[in-house]
C-alpha cells in the first residue's frame, strides 16, 4: 500500500496510489496522531473520485506529525568521514513540522546559511502508538517508509555541541512522495542514492545501518510514547557535501534527488529565500 498526502483542485486529501491514479480515502485529509494504521486501512476508498497522479500537488507525506525524531551518524561511512567514534546509543535530535515540505517542493535556502548541505535518508512513519516497545515487536508499530532529505545548515549545526539550530529550518526537509507499507518495502535493505544536478554524491544500502529501524523504534519509545504520524529520520550515508573533497555546498538553483529502492524518489530545487 502507498498512502499519499496531496492537494487537488484546492482540496487537501489522503489517498492510495494505484498505478497512475490516486484514490482518496473518505474523511481523511491529513496524517497525524489521530490517524492510525488501522484508521487508514478501514477508510472507505472513493474509487469514483480517483484523480490522475500527474494532476495533484504532493504535500509532505505526513502533514501533522506530533514528533520528528532524527538519527545522526547511523552509517559507518558517515561516522568515519565525520571523525566521530562508535557509540552504543544512537545520536538523536528533533525537527519541527514546519521543516517539512512535499516531494517536489522547493527547498528554501536561508540567507544565513554559510554552508547548506544535503542528506538523503530513509524516513519511518509510525502507525500504531506505543511506549517501551520491544524490539521484536517494533516493526508492527510502523505504518510505512518514505524518502527524506535532511538538509543541514552546517555552520549553524556546529555553533554548539547540539545540532538543533542546524537541522530544524523552516521549509527545508522534503518528505515523500508516499508512505509505503512494509509488505511492499523493506526497512532493512534497499539502495539509497543522492544526486546533485544529476551527479551521484551518495550511494549506499539500508543494510549498512548501525542501528536498524526496529532498534530505533524500540529505543526512542523508552523515553517518549510514539504516536501515529510520528516520523523517524534514520540517518544519512557517507558522501555529504561538507566532508567531500572539495566540499560541495548547495546553492540557489541546485537540484537534489534522493532515491530509495522499493520506496520512491524525491526531487527538489534549492531556492534562495526571498525576503521582503
Amino acid at each position: 500500500m502507498r498512502y499519499t498526502s496531496y492537494t487537488h483542485d484546492g482540496v487537501d486529501a489522503v489517498g492510495v496510489r494505484e498505478g497512475d491514479s490516486i484514490v482518496p480515502l473518505e474523511g481523511i485529509c491529513d496524517i497525524g496522531p489521530d490517524v492510525s494504521a488501522q484508521v487508514l486501512a478501514q477508510a472507505r476508498r472513493l474509487t469514483a473520485e480517483a484523480v490522475p497522479a500527474s494532476e495533484v500537488v504532493l504535500r509532505p507525506a505526513v502533514t501533522r506529525p506530533a514528533k520528528i525524531i532524527c538519527v545522526g551518524l547511523n552509517y559507518k561511512a558517515h561516522l568515519e568521514e565525520s571523525g566521530r567514534k562508535d557509540s552504543d546509543y544512537p545520536v538523536l535530535f528533533t525537527k519541527f513540522a514546519q521543516s517539512l515540505i512535499g516531494a517536489a517542493d522547493d527547498i528554501v535556502l536561508p540567507p544565513e546559511a554559510g554552508f547548506f548541505d544535503y542528506e538523503g535518508e530513509l524516513a519511518v512513519v509510525i502507525g500504531t502508538a506505543g511506549r517501551r516497545i520491544a524490539e521484536s515487536d517494533a516493526l508492527s508499530h510502523v505504518l510505512g517508509l518514505s524518502v527524506a532529505n535532511d538538509t543541514t545548515v552546517r555552520d549553524y549545526q556546529y555553533l554548539t555541541h547540539q545540532w538543533l539550530q542546524g537541522k530544524a529550518w523552516d521549509d527545508s526537509t522534503p518528505l515523500g512522495p508516499d508512505i509505503v507499507t512494509l509488505d511492499e518495502a523493506d526497512a532493512a535493505s534497499g539502495r539509497i542514492r543522492t544526486l546533485v544536478n544529476d551527479v551521484l554524491v551518495q550511494d549506499s544500502d539500508l543494510s549498512h545501518f548501525i542501528f536498524p529501524v526496529a532498534y530505533l523504534v524500540s529505543t526512542i519509545s523508552v523515553f517518549t510514547e510514539l504516536l501515529p504520524g510520528d516520523v523517524i529520520l534514520t540517518g544519512t550515508p557517507g558522501g555529504v557535501g561538507y566532508r567531500s573533497d572539495p566540499p560541495l555546498a548547495l546553492g540557489d538553483g541546485d537540484v537534489v534527488t534522493v532515491e530509495i529502492g522499493g520506496v520512491g524518489s524525491i526531487t527538489n530545487t534549492v531556492r534562495a529565500e526571498r525576503r521582503a
